[in-house]
């Protein structure tokens, strides 16, 4: 099986890209600051502050991120909810990022977020599958500790509603009949 492989390795790449994200901000951050960088008349104290806050919540972002990767691949189950919108939302931001790296640095970072675009796109389609309602685990019969036994439902009772030819009873209601082929 592949999913869990699959489930620690975007486990292990997203907490580096948390970790390399929040290192790149907070440096930015810092050169801002010592050098006293100012963009289009903006405070330089704003820019630094700025830029070292969105090193802390891209970092935290990316990071949650990781953590549900990690916890899919514990669990072996998909994930559910806000850590299933977590990891669509990386994979749509890693999709963006590609993009604008290809036009930034070039192919070879393109390349590399593609890789991780896909390795979440990967590990949300293997955990995907429809399962089966009438499947039961290996070993688990009815009535014997696994599932319980449900009483059958009584069969439906039928009333005539014709007279003694077999011909339906008015009953008010038009409807429709297919004509037929002589």
């Amino acid at each position: 099986m592949v999913r869990r492989p699959v489930a620690w390795l975007v486990a292990v790449v997203l907490l580096a890209e948390a970790l390399g994200i929040a290192a790149v901000n907070w440096l930015l951050g810092m050169v801002a600051d010592r050098q006293r960088m100012s963009l289009a008349g903006l405070d330089p104290d704003v820019m630094a502050t700025s830029s070292k806050v969105g090193a802390v919540v891209f970092g935290l972002y990316f990071a949650f991120c990781a953590l549900v990767a990690l916890l899919v691949a514990v669990r072996d189950r998909a994930p559910a909810g806000l850590g299933r919108v977590l990891l669509i939302s990386a994979a749509v931001v890693n999709a963006l990022l590609g993009a604008v790296a290809w036009g930034l640095r070039g192919p070879a970072d393109f390349l590399v977020l593609m890789a991780v675009f896909a390795l979440i796109v990967l590990l949300l389609m293997t955990y995907d599958r429809p399962r089966d309602a009438g499947a039961r685990p290996a070993g688990d019969t009815p009535g014997q500790g696994g599932t319980p036994v449900a009483a059958p439902e009584p069969a439906p009772t039928s009333t005539p509603t014709g007279d003694a030819q077999g011909r339906p009873a008015d009953t008010g209601k038009i409807t429709r009949t297919a004509p037929t082929t002589p």
